[in-house]
């Protein structure tokens, strides 16, 4: 009773199919892939700005000392 079967998910399919009809799920699969596609581009972007921010950043090795020296600001 904790799950459902094959015969189960199809009349669910089938109550779908007759609710929205196939034209109207093929442009709800199309926007959804679309969606997809552009949130993978935008993570991939992010990782590239990521990357160049990191890589403009000098490289500090552990150990060493940093002298700087401060100043008021007037």
């Amino acid at each position: 009773m904790g799950s459902f079967s094959i015969w189960h998910w199809l009349i669910v399919l089938l109550v779908i199919i007759l609710v929205f009809g196939t034209s109207k799920l093929k442009n709800i699969g199309k926007d959804l892939g679309g969606a997809i596609k552009g949130f993978k581009e935008g993570m991939k972007e992010g990782a590239d700005e990521v990357a160049n921010s990191a890589a403009d950043k000098p490289k500090q090795v552990p150990g060493q000392t940093i002298d700087v020296q401060a100043k008021e600001k007037s």
